[in-house]
């Protein structure tokens, strides 16, 4: 008795809450008929409905699927902006999913389930084009109302005094200014619909197959998501630099010759056109979940930076993707136009304030205890991975506190190393170092030969004369070569084609001086720059 009793309470408090509530809406007017059959006689929406039609959407308006609809009248939507409309959407028709007409206007005038207003209303609604509006007890984003309420069977009609502004995302900003297009067309191309049956309204079945009334398609973009930044999410608040396109011609220009696979290269011209591309546009988008105020005027942190925990980790420094005072005479933003978004803000930037040092131009560091890195060795027993331990006067001077040692089978041999450098750029000047130290506080002698693949994927070799020589109990970093320029690019190769030999070179005369073990730390290619100091311009021979 007493669960019958409960129940029967919160029945009564249920209705009584209803009831409350529903005594907050202004004065509904309930109907017969379905929003389709209300439209279409309505003698002020006579434009609004052309458009309905010829887009499709009578037939869902006169489903069952539950609608507001919020119409301009004809006082303030013309014939003539009819005729536009429907001009575009057959020309968009013709082209493909996206349906520029349907996606900007028409579902920018229509949402899923019933929004009655009150005097209580003040909320944020998801139109069927996914972008979110401020509906009021008197508007909808920036339209007043002239009628509100007038409840039919499936939903419930507006009729507006103008048109409900589209408030474009940042990516589709993008497509929308012709001086950004290239931007636009490079991100675009990466975009494919998805056809969502749960969205989609069904209509029945005509032989064995499902026909739906509205096929509803979502943009979805795996360079956005996965790279980049979902600058095309409503969900989410990001700010972009956007190089016009002259800027971005330059760039991407500039940029192509680092890029220059060799011959071999399976799809070495898509990925050279893809990744000239992409060295423009990586760094140039921004969270504001991870950039908040007033962080953001200290530092703005792009989406390709690694975290700071992954910084510290591999002493990325300086960190890339990461600019310093960005609103000040020339940081990122400086010089931008700012145009505000749905999702954010696009800057607009005819000069893109970007240092390519502190993005892609990155300086490469193999780890020689890294046996992954390790080709092969010769003259030599299996390399020992000695580890640097917090007593020992090299703790923290040595990279990663980690080194490897590589002795020779025989006392009468010298080994060679040979060890694996990834993600080499073409035409980019390299300064080569090695880190390594003396062994039994002997030092060593060695000399280097770089191997890589020409132009038509043949291998070539660059050997050294210069033998260089460590010191015993010091870490020597040593420039074994200044500004060498690879004539292809290995960057993104599954295996990489740069080769770095380090031969030891101790004649059988002097082993009592140098040491044939070696010890190597790591190896650095670090890009060069001409303000570089303590450059050694050491020959090497093609």
């Amino acid at each position: 008795m007493q669960i019958v009793t409960a129940a029967i309470m919160a029945v009564l408090v249920c209705a009584a809450c209803s009831d409350e509530w529903n005594d907050h809406y202004d004065a509904s007017v309930q109907k017969t008929g379905t929003l389709w059959e209300a439209i279409s006689s309505q003698g002020n929406l006579k434009n609004f409905t052309r458009v309905v039609q010829e887009c499709g959407y009578d037939k869902l308006l006169n489903g069952s699927q539950t609608f507001s609809v919020f119409a301009p009248t004809d006082e303030h939507f013309t014939a003539g902006q009819a005729d536009s409309l429907i001009a575009a959407f057959k020309a968009d028709k013709k082209t493909g999913d996206d349906n520029s007409v349907i996606r900007q206007f028409l579902q920018n005038h229509i949402s899923l389930y019933r929004h009655p207003v009150s005097s209580l209303t003040n909320d944020s609604i998801i139109m069927m084009n996914g972008k979110y509006a401020i509906l009021t007890q008197n508007s909808i984003g920036n339209s007043q109302f002239l009628t509100k309420n007038t409840l039919y069977n499936n939903g419930v009609l507006f009729t507006l005094g103008s048109k409900v502004n589209y408030f474009p995302n940042v990516f589709e900003y993008l497509g929308l200014d012709h001086d950004l297009d290239s931007v636009y067309n490079f991100l675009n191309s990466y975009s494919v619909y998805v056809f969502d049956a749960d969205k989609s309204v069904p209509g029945g079945i005509v032989d064995g197959r499902t026909v739906y009334l509205d096929s509803v398609s979502h943009l979805r973009n795996d360079l956005l998501s996965n790279t980049l930044g979902e600058i095309n999410s409503e969900d989410s608040t990001y700010w972009m630099v956007a190089p016009v396109n002259d800027e971005w011609n330059k760039l991407v220009s500039e940029y192509h010759n680092y890029f220059n696979y060799d011959s071999k290269v399976n799809k070495r011209d898509s990925m050279q056109h893809a990744n000239a591309r992409l060295s423009v546009l990586k760094g140039t988008i921004f969270s504001r979940t991870i950039n908040p105020d007033p962080a953001f005027q200290d530092s703005a942190v792009s989406t390709n930076a690694s975290s700071y925990i992954v910084r510290h980790l591999l002493g990325d420094e300086p960190p890339y993707y990461i600019y310093e005072k960005p609103f000040s005479a020339g940081g990122i933003f400086d010089g931008t136009q700012d145009i505000i978004c749905s999702n954010g803000h696009v800057r607009k930037a005819t000069n893109l304030n970007i240092n390519n040092h502190n993005t892609f131009l990155q300086t490469i560091k193999v780890e020689a205890e890294n046996l992954v890195t390790l080709d092969s060795v010769s003259n030599a027993n299996q390399p020992v991975v000695y580890t640097v331990q917090t007593n020992n006067p090299f703790y923290d001077r040595i990279s990663g506190n980690a080194f490897v040692e590589v002795s020779p089978t025989t006392p009468s041999l010298n080994p060679v190393l040979r060890f694996k450098i990834p993600d080499v750029l073409s035409n980019v000047g390299y300064d080569i170092y090695a880190v390594a130290t003396g062994s039994k506080r002997l030092p060593h002698q060695l000399r280097l030969e770089l191997s890589y693949n020409d132009e038509n994927g043949k291998e070539a070799k660059s050997s050294g004369t210069n033998t260089f020589t460590t010191h015993a109990d010091v870490v020597d970093t040593m420039l074994l070569v200044s500004d060498f320029k690879f004539p292809t690019c290995s960057y993104g190769l599954t295996e990489p084609q740069v080769t770095l030999q380090l031969r030891s070179v101790v004649s059988s005369r002097y082993t009592t001086v140098y040491s044939r073990t070696v010890w190597v730390d790591c190896f650095i290619f670090k890009p060069h720059e001409e303000e570089a100091t303590e450059q050694r311009n050491i020959k090497i021979t093609n």
